[in-house]
């Protein structure tokens, strides 16, 4: 179950991106630029700095209502922000990542090195469209553990990675019921919409994107959005990576120590009606600087059937606003997705308002 990867991410649960440092000034359109405006550049800087950071420990006091606003403005216009105070103890993030980075030194960076030879990714002179610059594995949490499964894993870092995915489903559960008090729904709506016949599925990537020699060519990881629930990364802090797309302009999600990076994925949209959005964003490879990532996705189970909350369509229709999205299982969702994933998510929505209204067309046809 281990992949080293230069191609499609898998989506059993899916991806946070991140980005460059040294390739940033260039790497703010999809097309490699040699100059931006300063109007452009500090435009961005400017999105940058009022990127939504939530301090958690302030929904205990006499900030709550703050926070709580803070956490609906992110939700409605970022479908991205960060926590701290987040509940996770600083000392099992740090073990995480040096055990992180320790593996990928000790198993996976010899084989990497050997992939991007095979396929002469370090000569390329034009740009690399159907393959992404980064080693990764994934774990399974739920509905059932493969984490004794995977190869080359000591027994430490098997014992914290299970630890830390007890804290992340723990904090997925409670941003959840916060969503839903800010929604107007019932305490525990989201968390149950989510459930299939076994529960929702949880699991994690685990990712390292090593220097390349091409960045301006080469995507870390390409633009998407993701296909599942809510998404908790903990990233490197030392080489920045995570970038997304904000009022038409790529702009970088600020590294920070110990935090926990929240993006929103195309599940909850459908469920929030449009009221929440997953949001495109990718990762933009370095010229030097190894650059981890961990990213958790709590998901729907694959027999979940999602579709809009029934208060948020009624709310919807009394402010005569768009129309609503479909009704699907979650399963059929993710096969579509997995053709689809670099494609944007509209025609993806289309597509399954086709299967609801024609039930007996069985699977669309991806290319």
């Amino acid at each position: 179950m281990r992949r080293i990867m230069l191609g499609p991410a898998s989506e059993n649960q899916s991806v946070c991106c991140f980005l460059g440092t040294k390739s940033r000034e260039r790497e703010r359109g999809e097309q490699p630029q040699e100059k931006q405006s300063f109007t452009t550049i500090s435009r961005e800087r400017e999105i940058m700095e009022s990127f939504p950071v939530i301090n958690m420990g302030n929904l205990n006091g006499d900030k709550r209502a703050i926070t709580m606003d803070k956490i609906k403005d992110a939700c409605e216009n970022w479908g991205f922000f960060e926590l701290v105070n987040h509940g996770i103890p600083p000392e099992m993030m740090d073990t995480i990542e040096r055990m992180t980075k320790g593996h990928y030194k000790k198993c996976m960076e010899q084989r990497f090195r050997e992939l991007v030879a095979s396929k002469g990714l370090e000569y390329v002179q034009t740009e690399v469209r159907d393959l992404d610059w980064e080693s990764t594995f994934h774990l399974k949490h739920l509905p059932a553990s493969n984490i004794s499964q995977i190869p080359d894993l000591d027994d430490d870092y098997r014992k914290v990675m299970k630890e830390f995915a007890v804290k992340l489903e723990k904090l997925a559960e409670e941003l959840l019921d916060l969503l839903c008090e800010n929604l107007g729904l019932e305490k525990g709506y989201l968390k149950k919409a989510f459930y299939g016949s076994d529960g929702p599925t949880f699991g994690t990537k685990v990712s390292n994107y090593p220097p390349c020699p091409k960045p301006d060519l080469i995507k870390g990881l390409r633009a998407h959005t993701d296909a599942g629930g809510i998404i908790l990364l903990f990233q490197d802090d030392k080489v920045s990576g995570l970038q997304l797309l904000k009022d038409g302009q790529w702009v970088d999600v600020p590294p920070m120590r110990h935090s926990i990076v929240v993006n929103l994925g195309d599940q909850l949209e459908v469920i929030t009606n449009g009221k929440y959005k997953s949001v495109l964003h990718r990762v933009v490879a370095q010229t030097d600087g190894n650059r981890m990532s961990i990213a958790s996705f709590y998901n729907p189970g694959a027999d979940a059937v999602i579709y809009p909350a029934p208060a948020l369509v009624e709310r919807a229709a009394e402010e005569a606003s768009e129309g609503t999205y479909p009704k699907f299982v979650f399963e059929d969702y993710m096969k579509l997705y997995a053709a689809l994933k670099f494609q944007a998510k509209e025609p993806r929505f289309e597509a399954m308002k086709t299967m609801e209204s024609n039930p007996n067309l069985g699977p669309i046809a991806t290319a």
